[in-house]
């Protein structure tokens, strides 16, 4: 008798149907056939959205993610605890998450009270240091492990060392249908009497369409009535970035090999339903796949099952699956032997009907029935394995343990503070003020901003338009002539000053340098970089100490994608030691600064230290920065703890009266970004928590207790006076808010996702 499972309630969380992508298709598949094979356990879903407004989910959908919105990770961790669920089974991707490679998931994990069984879509041979340290605290916080190959399995201990015993190996589940003849299903298709060659899948350039397409010639030489089907919508992400790009390109080269009659392209996402039938009409299917780092493929679990003879290249689920006469394997991007081997399989009836038998046989383990059961018994381990480790506390947080709920962003005071040609320098109050017309100081500022919009998951159109309009600004403000910036423009487009001051050369070259280090756009990285390199020999010709910061930041940015530039890393050598000259004829017991006054954009300063002596390895370099800023912070904390910036009104000289009016908002968002900066390079908490004393600024913890954002604008009061705030909500305000408030979600993300900060690798 067949014995009934204790786990009553199991959540899927991932991608979802009906959107498109492989993993929802998985996680649809997984669920329904959880719930078949068990109808005592009640089975629904947790959706990850990547887009605004999610998608028609059917019932089964309980709670939705937005994928880049940390704290809705945290309520569907709360909606998980309160609905008192058993188990949960979490596909995880790294692309489908949001936060630093995905780690808006690890918020999630940490917060639930139940066991946790994790299906991993990808294990990386090589990861990156942030995607290292995403799947250490995956692999800490899951219960159990499931892997679809065994080379999954051996990577997880080798590369991750993650515990053996904790390792669940159960194959990609696949429909049952039976071992017909192609013929039965092919005049549905009009393709009856020909010979059918099938790849689907979601279409993307990484999958290797092309050599397909360039063997067919030499295939049809021999085998003229073979017909290629290629059923598959363009990848939802390949679509948004670059529309339909690459099927267009695949479309004329079938048209350059003559070949459009023996090619069909499906552009649909098929049912399951449909792509058995698909399925069934194939003689062979081709997965000509161009990245050999594909642990799992669903297309070819789902062909293989079937009992398709497969001709694939060797990425690593098709090496382990089609291995001892299962498939054929080619090497990748060789058309030559795409065509050789299909040629010899259509040749040869009996080794291809034997590969057929071979795969159908094995595939019978892979049957969704089967592997609903393996999934079962990985549930009840996870359950025992919890219950007996005690694997989550079900204490309740008190409100100082509680994440910090930071302002919402709104954009509405900067999009109308921006026209076709850049970002209005000033307002009266919250109208832009034409009469003053733009600058390249708070275009280079918003363009920095729209970088971290795009790093906090914002709309794309969005992102693009802001970046576009900003680096257009800042292109044309270059002078090829004088080789400098200018910086005031009039509203009728007229530039009023030869050049502009040192600190907007800075400036400019700090938002270059974060267009080529950070923009996800490839014309902005190659539009920033040329005037990057041309901008940058007037560098080291300023006197300006905050301008060099500016360009030490705008290097730091510039060299995480082009590290070699042995000019450019010149140049920083050169403005370091500047800096650290400065700073040591300055410093003294009790005025550990780099001039003999306090000015304005103050903590930049120390910034351009900590980033340039931990990217040298210059430890006095980078020790001198946190010395500075540690004593920057200090002065600038009031006897009641709250931020209390140097005021402009009169600055601060060595051995004088500080000014503690006007207060300014750049000072607010300098500490912010320096702070921040010690903080992900030390993993010292006391540095995050001065970076939330400056932000407190903004919302109303300062000497005069009085909100300087606007949550009804969108805007930032433009200072703070003696006995009022100024209420124009000019764009440098306004932007430093926002950048702050950018700067500050991204490092919340971080501190609430992971167990403890710890430096994080550039």
């Amino acid at each position: 008798m067949k014995e009934i499972s204790k786990v009553r309630k199991i959540a899927f969380v991932g991608d979802y149907l009906p959107r498109k992508c492989g993993i929802a298709t998985f996680t649809s598949d997984l669920l329904a056939a959880v719930a078949a094979a068990h109808p005592q356990s009640e089975c629904f879903a947790v959706a990850v959205n990547d887009v605004k407004g999610g998608y028609e989910y059917p019932e089964v959908v309980r709670f939705e993610i937005e994928e880049q919105d940390l704290s809705s990770y945290l309520r569907a961790a709360d909606f998980l605890n309160i609905g008192n669920v058993d188990i949960v089974c979490l596909q995880h991707e790294f692309g489908i998450f949001g936060g630093l490679a995905g780690g808006h998931i690890l918020a999630f994990l940490r917060e639930l009270r139940m066991p946790v069984v994790t299906t991993l879509h990808t294990v990386l041979r090589d990861p990156k240091a942030d995607q290292r340290r995403v799947m250490q605290e995956l692999i800490s916080l899951s219960t159990r492990l499931v892997v679809m190959a065994e080379r999954g399995r051996k990577m997880l201990q080798e590369i991750y060392r993650a515990p053996a015993a904790k390792i669940d190996l159960i194959p990609h589940g696949i429909p049952d249908v039976g071992f017909v003849d192609p013929t039965y299903f092919k005049d549905q298709f009009g393709v009856e009497g020909r010979v059918v060659l099938l790849t689907f899948g979601l279409l993307s350039p990484n999958k290797g369409i092309e050599y397909v397409l360039n063997a067919l010639p030499q295939i049809l030489a021999e085998f003229p009535d073979v017909v290629y089907i290629v059923l598959g919508a363009t990848h939802p992400n390949e679509l948004r970035e670059h529309g339909e790009a690459y099927r267009l390109s695949l479309e004329i080269l079938a048209k350059k090999n003559k070949i459009e009659k023996n090619v069909i392209f499906y552009n649909q996402f098929v049912d399951l339903e449909n792509l058995k039938e698909f399925i069934g009409a194939a003689d062979l299917y081709i997965t000509p796949y161009l990245n050999e780092a594909q642990i799992t493929s669903g297309t070819l679990a789902y062909t293989f099952g079937a009992g398709k003879a497969v001709v694939s290249t060797p990425y690593w689920h098709a090496a382990e699956l089609l291995a001892e006469d299962r498939g054929v394997l080619v090497p990748f991007a060789d058309a030559p032997a795409i065509a050789r081997e299909v040629i010899g399989l259509l040749r040869d009836d009996t080794r291809r009907h034997a590969i057929r038998k071979n795969a159908y046989r094995i595939g019978r383990d892979m049957i969704w029935s089967n592997v609903a059961q393996m999934y079962m018994r990985s549930f009840e381990l996870s359950r025992t394995e919890g219950a007996a480790g005690s694997r989550k506390s079900l204490a309740t947080k008190t409100l100082d343990q509680k994440p910090r709920e930071l302002p919402q962003l709104h954009l509405s005071h900067l999009s109308r503070m921006t026209d076709s040609t850049g970002v209005f320098q000033h307002a009266i109050f919250s109208v832009p003020n034409f009469s003053e017309g733009y600058c390249t100081d708070d275009n280079a500022r918003a363009f920095i901003f729209s970088v971290l919009l795009g790093e906090l998951g914002e709309d794309p159109e969005t992102v693009r338009t802001l970046a576009t309009t900003c680096a257009a600004f800042l292109y044309h403000a270059f002078d090829s002539k004088t080789r400098r910036f200018h910086n005031h423009m009039s509203f009728c487009r007229r530039w009023l000053d030869e050049q502009g001051s040192d600190d907007c050369q800075g400036r400019a070259l700090w938002a270059l340098g974060v267009g080529v280090g950070r923009s996800p756009f490839r014309s902005f990285q190659a539009m920033a970089a040329q005037l990057f390199a041309r901008a940058l020999p007037a560098l080291t010709e300023l006197t300006s100490p905050r301008a060099w910061a500016f360009g030490l930041i705008g290097i730091h940015e510039y060299l995480r994608r082009l590290g070699g530039d042995s000019l450019v890393n010149q140049t920083r050598e050169t403005l370091t030691c500047r800096l650290m000259d400065l700073y040591e004829r300055n410093v003294h017991e009790y005025w550990c600064w780099f001039e003999q006054e306090l000015s304005y954009d103050n903590a930049k300063l120390s910034h351009a230290l900590i980033l340039s002596g931990r990217a040298t390895g210059q430890q006095a370099v980078f020790e001198a920065g946190l010395h500075s800023l540690r004593w920057l912070a200090q002065v600038q904390t009031s006897e009641k703890g709250h931020f209390r910036p140097i005021g402009s009104n009169g600055f601060y000289t060595r051995g004088g009266e500080r000014a503690n009016f006007d207060q300014q908002p750049i000072e607010a968002q300098a500490t912010v970004s320096a702070c921040l900066e010690a903080f992900r390079a030390t993993a010292d908490v006391w540095w995050y928590e001065q970076a939330q004393r400056a932000f407190d600024w903004f919302i109303g913890w300062n000497d005069l207790g009085l909100e300087l954002y606007s949550p009804e604008t969108g805007g930032c009061l433009d200072g703070l006076h003696v006995d009022r705030v100024n209420r124009n909500q000019g764009a440098e305000s306004t932007l430093a808010f926002l950048l702050s408030l950018a700067e500050m979600r991204l490092a919340h993300n971080m501190v609430t996702s992971f167990k403890q900060p710890i430096a994080i690798e550039e």
